[in-house]
């Protein structure tokens, strides 16, 4: 979907942050598409109602026009908050520490956290429809979005659409989300339930994902509710208990990264540039680089989100890069020389 350039633009958009415990960065490029549709959030500390040691962290992959992925990385925390602080009706107080009846704002339970992330998706994909660049057809853009949202003592997974999110836990890729592609049994029932077919991998022959923020013109099936349309904008929210002293990395990654990279050899790769870098900017680049060199034509963006058990630069993986440096340089010289 979508025409390509001669030759890629690989400037990168960086960022980092350090807060609650997590290190992260990002880059995103725009590489061999004519546009670049991608976006991302970060936040550290939700001060909304005490939450300020949770986090958010997300990447939209947006296709046929970039406002939707926008929107989303602008509001979509907003639309989740409300919603959570609403299915928890958590605006009870507690005694504050020093006995006194000040309010004292209770985050929401993890229930009400999951209603919420589902519900804040279902609002601001019925509010965004009516922007009348959307409403009329003008706009056809559409969005994936992947997340995480961090509590003191949960990991809110939240996926809708083929962006991946992967926990590396005690050496190893030990959760993934999964991908919504239409030929998935359970999401080609519902896509043939609404009338559409699944041709060439795609719905009705077009579109790459079953789910997705945006794309109105999969969603007008009449008599079918906002989950049961042709493409859904509901998310797979999976919760996990947080294992301080094993919990390494989290990557959150369109799919412009996983088409050329499988979430172990990722993971192995993030891991091996951290013995030897401390600076997450420039890890997330060689990530970035990396897969435009593995043949991937899509947008890339990449967050990596160090925990606090994260892999630390040692001097033997400094010492042995700085040899195989070293060798290959020796190389390249011996062969052009």
């Amino acid at each position: 979907m979508g025409a390509f350039l001669d030759k890629p633009k690989t400037e990168k958009y960086n960022s980092h942050g350090e807060g609650n415990g997590l290190r992260y960065g990002l880059s995103s490029m725009q590489g061999w598409r004519v546009e670049m549709e991608d976006a991302h959030t970060a936040v550290l500390g939700l001060p909304a109602l005490g939450m300020t040691d949770w986090s958010f962290f997300a990447v939209y992959d947006g296709h046929a026009g970039s406002k939707v992925a926008n929107y989303c990385s602008k509001h979509l925390l907003e639309h989740i908050i409300t919603a959570s602080l609403g299915a928890g009706n958590t605006q009870g107080s507690q005694s504050g520490s020093d006995g006194s009846n000040a309010s004292v704002p209770v985050p929401p339970a993890v229930e009400a956290v999951k209603a919420g992330i589902r519900t804040g998706f279902l609002k601001i994909d019925e509010h965004m429809r009516s922007f009348s660049d959307l409403r009329n057809g003008m706009d056809r853009s559409g969005s994936t979005a992947v997340g995480i949202l961090l509590s003191p003592d949960h990991f809110f997974f939240i996926n809708c659409g083929d962006s991946r999110a992967v926990l590396y836990r005690n050496s190893q890729v030990c959760f993934s989300t999964l991908d919504h592609k239409p030929c998935n049994p359970r999401e080609r029932e519902r896509i043939q339930n609404a009338g559409g077919s699944v041709m060439i991998q795609r719905v009705n022959g077009s579109l790459a994902v079953s789910r997705a923020l945006g794309d109105y013109d999969y969603k007008c099936v009449d008599g079918k509710g906002p989950t049961e349309q042709l493409v859904s904008p509901e998310p797979e929210v999976f919760v996990m208990v947080r294992a301080p002293e094993q919990d390494q990395f989290v990557i959150l990654a369109c799919d412009g990264i996983w088409d050329v990279m499988s979430n172990e050899e990722l993971c192995e790769f993030v891991k091996s540039r951290l013995e030897i870098c401390d600076d997450l900017e420039k890890v997330c680049n060689e990530v970035v680089d990396t897969c435009l060199h593995k043949g991937s034509r899509d947008n890339m963006s990449v967050v990596i989100v160090c925990l606090p058990n994260a892999p630390k630069v040692s001097e033997e993986a400094v010492r042995k890069d700085t040899e195989l440096n070293s060798y290959l340089e020796s190389r390249v010289e011996g062969e052009s020389g």
